[in-house]
């Protein structure tokens, strides 16, 4: 006979983490569906868009940089990075003061791409999300909590 497994929650409606990759999974398959006419992948757009929010605040934006203001690992940035290279989306160059660094700045191609991409997931963004309606305020400060804290 089986071992009896011992679920700390009562059913899976109970459990946070289910429900949270439920969610995601189900926002990144309408998110997919939208990209794809892009020829971008999800990750390949949170890049991007590091990428364009860190430019507008400095000049020199770095792999690291990216790395950090999207909360995702360094070597998986580097490699994403070298397919957008390759697709003409971004330039790659050596930094100016620091060797170990390559700085990253958008093509015209990839802003115009960027620009495209942000107007469609923002708008799946607002569809997605519309059921929460007043709620959504509090919601997004409770992921931004967690994010903080747990990030």
């Amino acid at each position: 006979m089986p071992q009896q497994i011992e679920f700390r929650f009562n059913n899976p409606d109970d459990s946070p983490g289910y429900l949270l990759w439920q969610l995601t999974t189900c926002w990144q398959r309408k998110l997919k569906r939208e990209l794809d006419k892009l020829d971008i992948t999800h990750t390949q757009f949170v890049l991007l868009a590091s990428l364009a929010w860190l430019s507008k605040k400095k000049e020199a934006v770095t792999q690291v940089d990216i790395a950090t203001e999207s909360k995702t690992d360094r070597m998986m940035v580097s490699k994403v990075l070298r397919t957008l290279q390759s697709k003409g989306l971004i330039h790659r160059q050596e930094h100016a003061t620091d060797t170990r660094a390559k700085t990253v700045s958008l093509t015209t191609q990839g802003a115009l791409i960027i620009q495209q991409a942000l107007i469609v997931v923002e708008q799946v963004d607002v569809d997605f999300f519309a059921i929460l309606e007043d709620q959504l305020p509090g919601f997004n400060r409770n992921m931004l909590k967690l994010i903080q804290q747990k990030g």
